[in-house]
């Protein structure tokens, strides 16, 4: 809330990760908070984890410079692409694309590294931990709902309202069928053994990135969320890699899930770095209750 402080709901709701329980959670507040105050600051967060670094000090410290580096690039490469040469212009494009590619080869990386130790600990615990569901308050805005899973949505449910974006039918059962399979493999009871070896064609589609964002609006803010929401589903559909985007909107708990298919992790990854993408997300801090849940899953591309 901008106090300067973490109160433990604030401190859940940003270091909740799904796998420690509330307990665990309540327990390594209070390891922190060496002033018995029951609110974090930043002396204390700093003194807790700088003395668990280790080799992270190194790789902080080297991220802090680089952040450092290419801001000065970018400034240099505003003050002086429009008056370079077209060749010029050409190696500045050439050197921002492969500074991109390297940024985002070391992001895959550490997202494999953060599923693989996710994935090991929940192992260890002998079966999947549920994420704990938060209810933060946050000052001036009503006390946020808790978020409940629908399983499968159709377009004849009830709860479903497709007033204000027309659903193709086509895509619906294709939404609904990856749903399930979601649900079933979170439940663990479903284990996914090759049928046959396939052998992908030279020019064949890999994978497609699909994404589902669950953003639980508060009320007041409902209008203005679908007008920020409508011009980001424009500006995403118009991207190149960009397959389809579909909204359903459950009116009784202002929820909105939206489903955005992509050709391939690294159309996702440079859509995320679009301005657009950017200035949705930023607006979301004053038009979301909660944090919005992010669930992404590789399909094959003749699925």
């Amino acid at each position: 809330s901008d106090d300067g402080k973490l109160s433990f709901d604030e401190f859940k709701a940003y270091f909740a990760d799904g796998i420690l329980s509330g307990e665990e959670l309540h327990e390594l507040f209070h390891t922190i908070d060496t002033h018995n105050t029951d609110n974090l600051d930043t002396e204390e967060l700093c003194e807790y984890f700088s003395q668990h670094l280790g080799e992270y000090e190194n790789v902080l410290s080297v991220l802090e410079d680089l952040n450092i580096t290419i801001l000065k690039a970018m400034d240099k490469t505003k003050k002086d692409y429009q008056e370079a040469s077209n060749l010029e212009q050409f190696v500045t494009r050439f050197l921002l694309k492969e500074t991109l590619n390297q940024l985002q080869s070391l992001q895959t990386s550490l997202e494999c590294a953060m599923e693989t130790t996710e994935e090991q600990t929940r192992q260890e615990r002998q079966g999947p931990t549920k994420p704990e569901v938060l209810s933060v308050q946050w000052p001036g805005k009503r006390s946020a709902r808790r978020l409940q899973r629908n399983n499968s949505l159709s377009p004849n449910s009830p709860h479903f309202n497709t007033g204000w974006i027309e659903e193709d039918s086509q895509w619906m059962t294709q939404i609904n069928r990856l749903q399930k399979l979601i649900d079933r493999l979170e439940k663990k009871d479903l284990k996914l053994e090759p049928f046959e070896e396939e052998v992908l064609e030279e020019n064949a589609r890999s994978h497609i990135m699909i994404v589902q964002r669950q953003m639980s609006v508060v009320e007041e803010e409902v209008e203005e969320f679908r007008l920020a929401l409508k011009q980001y589903v424009e500006s995403a559909s118009a991207q190149g890699g960009c397959l389809h985007v579909s909204i359903q909107k459950l009116p009784n708990d202002s929820r909105f899930i939206v489903y955005e298919f992509w050709e391939n992790s690294n159309a996702w990854n440079s859509h995320l770095q679009m301005n657009y993408s950017k200035t949705f997300q930023r607006s979301n801090v004053d038009f979301l209750e909660t944090p919005e849940l992010i669930t992404t899953m590789l399909v094959p591309g003749k699925y």
